[in-house]
């Protein structure tokens, strides 16, 4: 589904919560938006580590973890290329507004980041699954300015924490281990 559907079929179809427990949003995989963390994304990503990983989709464990750390490197940078910025301020920001208020993230899994280099399939399982993680916990301690997103232009660090996580976990959806 590209994104353009899913925008599409979210607005005419609601979202996928399914209610408030003590304040905290309650998603239908009963996960909270407070859970959508670094830390607990991190602790996802340990209990990867030297499993044998089985890839459904067209990307294999290397490419996802790659394509992942591509993602949190750029924000702390600069994003090769971007959507136009008409593009980023209407499109880019309901479909960043839907996911975060979902507290989960749909898009298309064998997309590249526009003008990001080329990755192949060939890369170790755990080199690119440390790199990952040691994008993750840069971007945990980054304090400097974050750097437009490419789709949903300016997001806050908070903002940015939670597309990441978000991200990362539509992509291992694809993953069995």
């Amino acid at each position: 589904m590209d994104r353009r559907q899913f925008i599409k079929r979210s607005m005419l179809s609601g979202g996928v919560i399914i209610g408030l427990g003590g304040g905290a949003l309650v998603l239908a995989d009963g996960t909270t938006k407070d859970e959508l963390t670094i830390d607990l994304a991190l602790k996802k990503l340990d209990g990867l580590a030297n499993k044998k990983l089985i890839h459904l989709g067209q990307w294999n464990s290397s490419q996802i973890f790659t394509h992942c750390a591509q993602s949190v490197e750029y924000s702390m940078s600069k994003f090769p290329e971007h959507k136009s910025a008409l593009f980023k301020g209407t499109v880019g920001k309901l479909a960043f507004s839907l996911f975060s208020h979902k507290g989960e993230m749909t898009h298309g899994l064998n997309e590249l980041i526009p003008g990001a280099p080329d990755f192949t399939a060939n890369i170790d399982t755990d080199i690119a699954l440390n790199r990952l993680k040691q994008a993750l916990i840069a971007f945990g301690n980054y304090q400097s300015d974050t750097a437009p997103h490419f789709a949903y232009g300016e997001l806050t660090k908070p903002q940015y924490e939670m597309a990441h996580v978000m991200h990362l976990y539509n992509h291992l959806e694809e993953i069995k281990s």
